[in-house]
């Protein structure tokens, strides 16, 4: 009898506790788990842990127990703005629906919502606009498994704040409708009320990775190179719920989530230009002018010959100034100031104790990147946009814009480039010792090559060359792929001067690297070897046909400076061109750089993508190939 009246009392504390915790819900015509799970603001992952029956099936009007312990329920102050007047603006020359919001307090939409015909005209010089006057009213109000209010932290991008929260991104948004494409520090978002304890933490040895559209498992396995299991171990919750769009994986470090090759189509930004405001530009080059006698032509011409600091610096100062001319024939109208850095520290501290950019849209330069780094840093806490132009960054900080695509990239996009082309292969890999690591991984991503290094001396030094031997038999009939892997401008003529030979009726040899460096263009180099090859190389930039009285900016730098522009002229008007558009097609740089964008101009093209912990990188990669002894873009 005591055993009976002791599992009763059991029993009953049990249920006691179980009411605290939990509640229940009722399944409704439709609804799915997830759906329920969105109205709780728990994760499936939760549902299903109390309720396993619930996987194989959901019928309408089964009961399921929902937890509650997460959440907490105390008042939340809640600040509501009601409409009591407008006030009428005539819009002023360079003003937009942006500026107008900022001086009057209030955001785009509200200003929309009382001109409607804004919806679908742009705005115009001389309009009569409605501007809302609000009061303010704030109320307390009890969110019962609802939201509460959150402050971003600096660093924190809708990702971050996602994963913290336990919710995928397309959730916060729909949490927050009126959600800029960028967070700022300290704006308040409405995230799910969870308890402290319960926020996830973002630690820096692993990566991040947010699910796209219709990717399964095996599209993470071939972008990510991390299998479902470990993904799952790192992801718990991917057991019951699956994965689902915009969700926040925990990645290892090692995944490949900053080198994701893919496609997009280029965007003419000269067709989607809203905001006229006049661009605000700075221009840091190492011209060194106190080194030059500028009384004297002869002398000056002199320097330039000898100072290739600042012959780079004069070219892509004179392609800039053409982009801020081509720009202005579209309507946007540039300040740019140019600074002379001297390539000094000392020169750089002066330039900016002695300035504000608080104001300006953004920062070309300096040119070298410890200089960079040195003005990226200091530009930071006002978050100006600072490109790099032609070198690689020493750290690529939030506002720091990366125009030149990364080595790694250039290995993966030519690696994928090999991979898309559906042409039956046969794969050679040549290489000294010093490029084994890039031979292995080449290896690694085709298999069935064959691999062949250089021959060595007797002392075991390597001797850079092959024997005519080593590649008998190495050749199949049909197409034959040979990635040349070195440095050394010797062994890159043996190799290609010896495979040039192996090319008949039967069998076709291609010549690629991933790697395109002077070795490819030294004088014992043949350029009718490389044609006869069709040398494949990655590279920043294609070539611009120079000879050609076709391309627009070519005619009208020849009529400006009476010479055919370089590449770093046209850099210059590439980099500085895209820049001014995109400026001109969104509020500010960081909104006109998202992923789907990719423009292209005369020799470059841009698509920016966001660094998981820094800032932007451009991942846009030209294939170019010899063709008849010219290099053009290559394409499947």
């Amino acid at each position: 009898m005591k055993k009976i009246i002791l599992i009763v009392l059991v029993m009953l504390c049990s249920i006691s506790a179980f009411a605290q915790d939990y509640k229940t819900h009722k399944v409704k015509q439709g609804e799915t788990i997830e759906d329920i799970a969105k109205i709780y603001l728990v994760t499936p992952f939760d549902i299903y842990a109390l309720n396993p029956d619930a996987k194989n099936k959901l019928d309408l009007n089964t009961v399921l127990i929902i937890p509650t312990s997460r959440v907490k329920n105390e008042p939340i102050p809640e600040t509501v703005r009601e409409v009591i007047g407008f006030k009428k603006h005539k819009v002023k020359r360079k003003q937009t629906l942006y500026s107008i919001s900022k001086d009057y307090n209030v955001s785009i939409e509200d200003i929309k919502k009382h001109n409607t015909y804004l919806y679908s005209e742009n705005l115009r010089k001389g309009d009569r606009i409605k501007i809302p006057r609000y009061k303010t009213i704030v109320s307390q109000v009890s969110f019962n498994n609802t939201v509460k209010k959150y402050k971003v932290l600096p660093k924190e991008g809708k990702w971050r704040v996602a994963y913290k929260f336990g919710i995928t991104v397309p959730e916060l948004e729909a949490l927050n409708p009126n959600l800029g494409d960028v967070l700022q520090p300290g704006q308040e978002v409405n995230v799910p009320n969870i308890s402290d304890n319960e926020e996830k933490t973002v630690e820096e040895n692993y990566n991040y990775y947010t699910v796209l559209k219709s990717e399964g498992y095996m599209a993470l396995n071939r972008k990510l190179g991390v299998t479902q299991e470990q993904l799952e171990a790192l992801n718990p919750e991917l057991k019951a719920g699956g994965l689902k769009l915009g969700m926040v994986l925990r990645v290892p470090q090692t995944a490949k989530t900053e080198l994701v090759i893919k496609d997009v189509e280029n965007t003419n930004l000269s067709n989607s230009l809203t905001n006229f405001s006049g661009k605000k530009i700075a221009l840091m080059m190492p011209y060194r002018t106190h080194r030059i006698d500028v009384d004297s032509v002869k002398e000056a011409k002199k320097a330039i010959r000898k100072d290739a600091l600042l012959k780079v610096s004069l070219d892509f100062h004179a392609g800039a100034l053409m982009a801020i001319d081509s720009a202005k024939r579209l309507g946007i109208s540039t300040y740019l100031k140019v600074f002379d850095t001297k390539n000094q520290p000392s020169e750089i501290s002066k330039i900016l104790n002695d300035n504000d950019f608080s104001e300006y849209d953004a920062v070309i330069g300096p040119l070298l990147s410890k200089n960079l780094d040195r003005v990226a840093t200091e530009l930071k806490k006002d978050n100006v946009p600072v490109l790099s132009p032609l070198t690689m960054p020493e750290k690529l900080y939030d506002n720091v814009f990366q125009t030149i695509p990364s080595n790694d990239l250039l290995e993966e996009t030519i690696i994928n480039f090999v991979k898309s082309d559906s042409l039956s292969k046969h794969i050679v890999i040549i290489s000294d010792s010093k490029h084994k690591r890039i031979s292995d991984k080449l290896k690694q991503e085709f298999p069935l090559a064959k691999q062949i290094f250089s021959r060595k001396n007797k002392k075991g030094e390597e001797a850079y060359f092959v024997y005519q031997t080593d590649l008998e038999n190495v050749f199949v009939n049909g197409r034959n792929i040979v990635f040349l892997e070195t440095d050394n401008e010797g062994f890159a003529s043996n190799v290609i001067s010896m495979i040039n030979g192996f090319i008949s009726d039967n069998k076709e040899v291609v010549l690629m690297t991933t790697d395109k460096n002077r070795a490819f263009e030294g004088r014992e180099i043949s350029n009718y070897h490389l044609s006869n090859l069709k040398f494949h190389y990655p590279s920043p930039n294609k070539t611009t046909d120079i000879s050609s009285s076709r391309n627009a900016f070519v005619r009208a730098y020849r009529r400006q400076y009476n010479v055919s522009p370089n590449r770093y002229a046209v850099r210059g008007f590439d980099l500085t061109l895209d820049l001014l558009l995109r400026l001109a097609s969104a509020d500010d740089l960081y909104q006109a750089s998202s992923g789907d964008i990719e423009t292209e101009y005369v020799e470059n093209k841009f698509r920016y993508s966001k660094k998981l912990f820094g800032g932007y990188y451009n991942e846009a990669v030209y294939i170019v190939k010899y063709d008849n002894l010219t290099i053009v873009e290559a394409k499947l």
